[in-house]
């Protein structure tokens, strides 16, 4: 058998959570176009009849380091470098910016297989700029190997998971064989409502806004949760409410819809919206809200 960690890394909005839920066939990571979507380790689990490859989604590294959040945001992922046995290192097709540089250097000095993977080659309208741009990355570092995918249209996905086995280390499974995720319940329904608010809200306050869970109570076939959506302003409350609470009312809809695929149960969800001023600027909100070390 083969078995062990996988880090999908890179820096933010080059799919990484996408590949993570199309590697393992059902959504456990939020994806949206909003950079930071991404602000936790979170591991999704695939057990074949040959191993099991525990996936380690990431935050996207990036420059800057100016707000709490940033800096809890570039250590958790910089942390993933030493405790993993491979490393999948994802650029945006053939665009190369100074972020791309900051991984490198952590690739250079973890000492771990890495294999670089082009995503969004599905969007590459001349692909004769592809063989120029996998030659200069196959002379920055010496990778395992080099493969052009499509998180999102699961081109090349078989061959990439495919190459992940075969770099692992042999041993026993990590966790058990119908484990997906080692991330709760209450997690993941917080996550969610995240999610359909960097959807419908766009542009507007996707970085002021976390979500906690205050009730998660199963009872027979229905699921009783309660969270409460933080901001730091009282306008970006306005936002999130919308006019006669109808944005609150659609991101509700939407995330119980979900929730109610995910745990197959029905769910009846309250939202509630209050203002915790520069909570993402305030190490000690930051842990009380979720983000430890």
């Amino acid at each position: 058998m083969k078995s062990g960690y996988v880090a999908l890394v890179g820096r933010p909005n080059v799919g990484k959570s996408t590949l993570l839920n199309h590697l393992l066939g059902q959504k456990i990571s939020i994806t949206s176009r909003r950079p930071q979507t991404t602000r936790h380790r979170i591991h999704g689990i695939k057990t074949t009849e040959i191993g099991q490859a525990v996936f380690v989604d990431t935050p996207g590294i990036h420059a800057s380091q100016k707000r709490a959040m940033n800096r809890y945001l570039n250590k958790t992922a910089g942390s993933v470098f030493q405790d993993v046995d491979v490393i999948v290192w994802l650029v945006d097709r053939t665009a190369w910016v100074s972020e791309d540089e900051l991984v490198l250097e952590r690739i250079k000095a973890s000492g771990v297989p890495v294999i670089l993977a082009i995503n969004k080659v599905d969007r590459i309208e001349d692909k004769d700029q592809l063989l120029p741009f996998l030659q200069e990355a196959n002379e920055s570092h010496e990778f395992a190997a080099l493969m052009p995918i499509s998180a999102l249209r699961g081109t090349n996905l078989e061959e990439l998971e495919q190459t992940i086995m075969s770099l692992l280390p042999e041993g026993e499974l990590i966790f058990s064989e119908d484990q997906v995720t080692d991330r709760s319940s209450r997690f993941l329904a917080a996550e969610i409502i995240r999610e359909k608010l960097l959807r419908t809200l766009g542009q507007e306050v996707p970085h002021a806004i976390t979500v906690e869970i205050e009730q998660f109570k199963t009872e027979d076939n229905l699921i009783r949760i309660s969270a409460l959506i933080w901001v730091e302003r009282d306008g970006q409350k306005a936002i999130v409410i919308g006019h006669k609470g109808e944005v609150l009312k659609k991101v509700g809809e939407r995330s119980r819809l979900d929730m109610e695929r995910l745990f197959e149960s029905k769910v009846f969800l309250q939202l509630w919206v209050k203002v915790k001023e520069g909570w993402s600027d305030d190490e000690r909100a930051l842990r009380s809200l979720g983000y430890g070390s």
